[in-house]
């Protein structure tokens, strides 16, 4: 962890403001999905978002889970170090984003390893962890370990077709964000340059 002092002002209200959208029982379940998934000998941590960040901060459960995605022989993550060197822990979390990412997580949707490491913004971990079960579950290639309704199924594709004569009437019609020209006339109008006939 960084030597950090407390945080004073506006600096303690916007921390404490990311500190309140961390949820507990969203907690517990990531917790139990992630062991129910990685199969092995991953012990359950106490309760709490300090516990939460101490059992990911080393990226050995993260690697694990991510592995655990993918069949046999295709994990992106080939060696699992279980280091205590912090630069080789945050090289684990940053090789679990990587995968995460290539795995089909939106880049907006994925921390920043100092977000974990430093316990800055465990809300971020626990919205990655939702869009990997998500990911996980629209796949539905076999890999996903847990109940369905756990995470929500990602929207799929929704192509619509359209007849060549429905694209040529819809040329003809102006939207509305373009505004009517219902009722437009020039009626009053005087020519440009001419003064204005004020009465």
């Amino acid at each position: 962890m960084a030597n950090r002092g407390p945080s004073y002002g506006l600096s303690r209200e916007v921390q404490e403001k990311i500190e309140q959208k961390y949820d507990s029982d969203l907690e517990n379940k990531l917790v139990d999905w992630i062991i129910l998934q990685c199969a092995e000998d991953v012990e359950h941590p106490p309760p709490g978002r300090a516990h939460f960040q101490k059992w990911l901060m080393d990226g050995t459960v993260l690697c694990k889970l991510i592995n655990s995605l993918y069949p046999p022989g295709q994990e992106p993550i080939p060696k699992i170090s279980e280091s205590k060197m912090a630069f080789k822990q945050m090289e684990q979390i940053s090789q679990f984003l990587k995968a995460a990412e290539t795995y089909g997580v939106r880049t907006t949707d994925i921390f920043q390893t100092v977000d974990l490491w430093e316990g800055k913004d465990m809300a971020a971990v626990q919205r990655t962890l939702m869009a990997l079960g998500s990911v996980a579950v629209t796949r539905d290639d076999g890999c996903y370990r847990g109940e369905p309704s756990w995470f929500h199924r990602k929207a799929q594709q929704n192509r619509r077709g359209f007849s060549e004569e429905q694209l040529r009437q819809g040329q003809n019609v102006i939207g509305l964000q373009m505004g009517s020209n219902k009722g437009a006339s020039q009626a009053g109008m005087t020519g440009y340059g001419m003064p204005r006939q004020i009465m």
